[in-house]
C-alpha cells in the first residue's frame, strides 16, 4: 500500500503543511514543519481553530518525530504508523463550479442532453466550437460579456452554466456537510444510480474565519453529471452524497515560498486506472481559469455570509473527461475499483479509490462525536486565542 510519504510534494521537508492525523486515540491537528509531525492538540483541538493562529508557522507542540520514520497510511492499513485524515474538520465544505470555459461547455451539453451521454458527443461537436473560443477570451462579468450573453440569447444558445461562466456573480455552492470529507486513501463514492459521472481535480484554498486565505490543497470534487444534467435543481443530489468530496493529503501553508502566486500559475494533473485496463490522464492548468482564486473567496464570504469556523474552497477545474471507455460515443464514467490520482508540484498527490455511495464506509463521526472526543481526551479548555 502507497505510503504518504512516497505522495508528498518533492520539496515536503522544506514546506509547512497542515493536517489532520489520527494515532490511535481519535483526530488531531497537526503541523508538518522541517520535516517532523508537531501535535498541536494541546494548543488547538481542530485544524479549524489552528488556522486563526496568527504563529501557526511558529506553534509548538508535542514533537511526534520524524514524518518519514512515521509511516503514516490510509484508513485500513494496519501496518501503518497512524491514519491520515481529511485536513478540515469544523470548516464548511464549499465549492465554485463553472470557472474554466471548458467546463462551462460540458455543463450546457449535460443540461442540452437531459443527462443522457448518448446525445451528449453531437451536442458537444456543435457548442465546443462557437461557444469555447469565445468564453476562453471573456472576463466574467465585462461589457464584453455582456455583449456575449447578447448574442448568445439571440442565437438561441444561452444557458443558466453560461450565466455563471460570463455572469459577475460565480456559483458558489455548498459541497458537503463538515466533518463528511474523506482525505488521502480513502475511497470516495459515486451513487451506484449514476450511468455517467466523473472525477473533478481540483486546487482547494483553506480560509479563516477572517476569509484569510491560509494555505491549498488538493481536491476531487465528485461529480454525478447525469443527475445534475437532468435538472440543475439536482445539484444537491449530484453532489453530496457519501464519500464525495476528497481533500488532501495535507493543506501547504502559504509561506514565502509558497504563495497565492503558485497556485495561479499551477497544474493539476489528473489518472484513472481501471481494473479493466483503462486509463485516463488529463491536466488542469490554474492559469486558465476565468475567475481570480481570491475573487471566489470574495464571493463566498463577504457581508452577506459568513463562517465563524472558516471554510475550505473547490476552486473548480476545466477538466471534463470525454474520452470513450465503453462504446463510442458515450465517454468516459468511472467503474468501482478505479484508481484516481490528483497531483500539483507543490502540493503532491491525493489517491482514492472509487466505490459506490452505499458501499463506501458510511459517515457516522459528526461534531457531538468529536466534541465528546475531544472532551474525553481533556483538549477542550479556554481558547488559545
Amino acid at each position: 500500500m502507497t505510503r504518504l510519504i512516497e505522495d508528498l510534494p518533492a520539496d515536503w521537508r522544506d514546506g509547512l503543511f497542515l493536517g489532520r492525523v489520527d494515532m490511535g486515540q481519535g483526530p488531531i491537528p497537526a503541523l508538518v514543519r522541517g520535516g517532523r509531525l508537531i501535535d498541536l492538540s494541546q494548543r488547538v483541538p481542530t485544524t479549524s481553530e489552528a488556522a486563526r493562529l496568527p504563529d501557526l508557522a511558529r506553534a509548538q507542540g508535542r514533537d511526534l518525530g520524524d514524518l518519514q520514520e512515521i509511516g503514516l497510511g490510509a484508513r485500513g492499513d494496519e501496518s501503518a504508523g497512524g491514519v491520515v485524515l481529511s485536513p478540515v474538520d469544523l470548516q464548511c465544505i464549499k465549492a465554485s463550479g463553472v470557472t474554466f470555459a471548458v467546463s462551462a461547455v460540458e455543463r450546457v451539453i449535460e443540461e442540452r442532453a437531459r443527462g443522457d451521454l448518448n446525445q451528449a458527443q453531437a451536442i458537444r461537436q456543435a457548442l465546443a466550437e462557437r461557444v469555447g473560443a469565445d468564453l476562453s477570451a471573456v472576463k466574467p462579468g465585462s461589457d464584453q460579456a455582456m455583449a456575449l450573453k447578447a448574442a448568445l440569447i439571440a442565437d438561441g444558445l444561452w444557458s443558466q452554466y453560461l450565466e455563471v461562466a460570463i455572469g459577475k456573480d460565480a456559483e458558489i455552492f455548498t459541497k458537503a456537510p463538515v466533518l463528511s470529507s474523506v482525505g488521502w486513501g480513502d475511497q470516495v463514492g459515486v451513487r451506484p444510480d449514476s450511468a455517467w459521472n466523473n472525477p473533478e481535480p481540483e486546487v482547494a484554498i483553506l480560509c479563516d474565519p477572517t476569509g484569510r486565505a491560509v494555505g491549498a490543497t488538493l481536491g476531487n470534487d465528485v461529480n454525478l453529471r447525469d443527475i445534475e444534467g437532468r435538472s440543475a435543481l439536482l445539484l444537491g443530489k449530484a453532489k453530496d452524497n457519501n464519500a464525495s468530496a476528497a481533500l488532501g493529503p495535507f493543506v501547504r501553508l502559504f509561506d514565502d515560498d509558497f504563495t497565492m502566486e503558485d497556485v495561479r500559475r499551477a497544474t493539476v494533473a489528473l489518472t484513472v486506472r481501471g481494473h479493466d485496463g483503462f486509463v485516463l490522464e488529463g491536466r488542469s492548468s490554474m492559469g486558465l481559469i476565468s475567475r481570480d482564486p481570491l475573487d471566489l473567496v470574495a464571493q463566498t464570504m463577504n457581508e452577506n455570509h459568513q463562517y465563524p469556523d472558516g471554510f475550505v474552497l473547490y476552486l473548480g477545474t476545466m477538466f471534463a473527461p470525454v474520452e470513450d471507455r465503453d462504446a463510442p460515443g458515450q465517454g468516459f464514467t468511472h467503474k468501482v475499483g478505479d484508481e484516481v490520482t490528483v497531483t500539483s508540484e507543490h502540493l503532491g498527490t491525493l489517491r482514492n479509490r472509487v466505490t459506490t455511495t452505499d458501499r463506501a464506509a458510511p459517515w457516522t463521526f459528526g461534531v457531538a462525536d468529536l466534541m465528546y472526543s475531544l472532551a474525553a481526551r481533556g483538549l477542550l479548555g479556554e481558547r488559545a486565542l
